[in-house]
């Protein structure tokens, strides 16, 4: 079915900047996109700028320049090579001393590159951040078009100014790591897949590349996989002429859909033969044992050995016993409602509004139910699937989120109502005050019924508040502030704190009486303390914070 001929499509979904003049028309529409990306940009620029490394971080940067310099695959098998590939460019511009014969774990990779080895680890993190923060401008391009094309430009601008102002995207787009593009690449799977109504022979192959990219990013997109195949049948089946036979229209959706499998295949392989193209793989750690179903769907995989190793590492880390908080709570294990808990936290409540919206808007017009299960189905099965895991360590497992839903809500504006278009507009705005309220302070982000951002450590850890990103701050804080006074540390982070002139000792290894002057502590260290650093912080007096992810206590 051609797009022109899909009602979705028409010109009349929804309205849009045809009011203005022609002369205007031809440049209002890129400019306000120019804008909104822009605004996204400087707030990604001024965070990874000013942000130390976070805890994953340093270990996808060292993978990177260890991809650039020792063309093999050695370190984090648990995340195949694509993501680091995007930071490996930057790094490549930094041009970072690496040390060829180190032969320690992964964590230990990192620091050595930053810290050990005479780099600057500002200039090397900025580079490293630099490619993902142009992955992510991309995806907002996407959102934009693909919203557009559902329900006219001013959709596509009311989705793309979601996107733009998402402290959660903001936040992590500007980090040198893998959230962000695995997500942008399954809504680029989708986009294309949903394209394909209109011209399968050019969008299947596509959405092929664009799926082959997620799971060469990451390894939790895995279950996106048979929705997407079943959405490219069924653009291609919607695609057939009247007078193609019930069974060949069958075919061809059965052949679209190997398509797409067999270029994902092909990109995954691509992805390790960029690195090594002898494909050589030499663990640096024990690969663990993986039995049962799992390991039968391990084994079945149609990926290198170092992939399917990498799974069986993630499938330990599964097995885990992590530590969560939630709302004050600390406990060992996974709660399923951790993820829709936290993104109730970590949303804008006129985002969480619109996204409600969208989805109703998708379900109920008649015009948009076709493109239901292209936004719904890819986010829900993801969604499910994030749920159910080990890890409850923040709203990074669900960045698709953030990007469906920003399309499904502009076509809410597929409803012609003047009340509906003043009521997105003037939603939209009210995340825009919202987003640029907590600059430049994005990871710790709350909305404003829990608080803000100040107060979401009394609710969230790790990555929703605290990943160790203002270890610079704080050295900067203890300068100017607090000079020469006695400090204790309790850093939860991958920065190296006397890298940046802080002086300080862990009083968790000294007797409590000892323990005088300054306490610092990362507040997702005391979200989980518990025993002498619960006892420590009891005793003490809170009297400043830095970027709302550690706090100083006066003792």
């Amino acid at each position: 079915m051609a797009l022109e001929q899909n009602p979705v499509a028409s010109p009349e979904a929804a309205p849009d900047v045809r009011r203005a003049s022609p002369a205007a028309r031809r440049w209002l529409t890129p400019l306000l996109v120019v804008l909104l990306l822009g605004q996204m940009a400087v707030a990604m620029g001024t965070t990874a700028v000013q942000q130390t490394p976070t805890i994953d971080e340093p270990v996808y940067v060292g993978t990177a320049a260890e991809y650039l310099h020792e063309h093999r695959v050695v370190h984090n098998p648990e995340h195949p090579p694509l993501g680091k590939l995007v930071i490996a460019v930057g790094v490549a511009l930094a041009d970072p001393r690496a040390d060829p014969g180190f032969t320690g774990d992964q964590g230990e990779l990192g620091r050595r590159l930053l810290y050990e080895t005479g780099n600057d680890p500002w200039r090397v993190m900025l580079f490293a951040r630099l490619p993902v923060i142009a992955l992510t401008l991309a995806f907002g391009w996407v959102v934009f078009a693909f919203a557009r094309e559902l329900a006219g430009t001013g959709a596509g601008l009311a989705a793309l100014a979601l996107y733009a102002f998402s402290p959660d995207l903001i936040a992590h787009g500007s980090l040198a790591t893998l959230d962000v593009p695995a997500a942008g690449f399954v809504l680029t799977s989708a986009w294309l897949a949903w394209r394909a109504r209109e011209r399968p022979r050019r969008y299947v192959p596509l959405a092929g590349v664009a799926l082959g990219a997620a799971l060469a990013t990451k390894m939790s997109t895995l279950p996106a996989v048979p929705v997407l195949l079943a959405l490219t049948a069924l653009s291609v089946w919607s695609a057939r002429a009247h007078s193609t036979s019930r069974r060949r229209a069958l075919g061809r959706a059965v052949a679209g859909a190997g398509v797409v499998a067999l270029v994902a295949v092909a990109a995954v392989w691509l992805s390790y033969l960029v690195v090594d193209p002898r494909l050589r793989w030499d663990p640096e750690q024990p690969v663990p044992v993986v039995h049962g179903l799992r390991g039968l769907a391990v084994d079945l995989l149609p990926f290198p050995e170092s992939y399917r190793d990498g799974m069986r590492v993630q499938f330990a880390f599964e097995n885990h016993p992590w530590q969560g908080f939630l709302f004050g709570r600390l406990y060992t294990g996974a709660l399923w409602y951790y993820l829709p808990a936290a993104l109730l936290v970590k949303t804008p409540l006129g985002m969480l509004a619109l996204w409600a919206a969208g989805v109703v808007a998708v379900l109920a017009v008649r015009r948009l139910r076709p493109v239901a299960p292209y936004l719904l189905a890819p986010s829900a099965v993801l969604l499910a699937a994030a749920m159910l895991g080990a890890r409850n360590f923040g709203t990074r497992y669900a960045l698709f989120l953030p990007m469906f839903l920003a399309v499904a809500a502009g076509c809410s504006l597929v409803v012609r109502r003047r009340w509906i278009t003043a009521g997105v507009v003037a939603l939209v705005a009210f995340v825009a005050v919202s987003s640029l309220r907590t600059f430049p302070y994005y990871l710790p982000y709350s909305n404003e019924a829990f608080g803000g951002p100040e107060r979401t450590r009394l609710r969230l850890h790790d990555s929703n508040v605290d990943w160790g990103q203002d270890l610079g701050r704080l050295a900067d804080r203890l300068r100017e502030r607090y000079p020469g006074e006695r400090v204790w540390l309790v850093y939860k982070g991958s920065g190296v704190p006397s890298y940046y002139g802080i002086r300080a000792r862990d009083p968790r290894q000294v007797p409590p009486d000892e323990v005088r002057g300054l306490l610092v502590v990362s507040d997702s260290a005391a979200a989980k303390a518990t025993g002498r650093l619960a006892r420590l912080i009891a005793g003490s007096r809170p009297v400043d914070t830095i970027g709302h992810s550690i706090t100083l206590y006066r003792r």
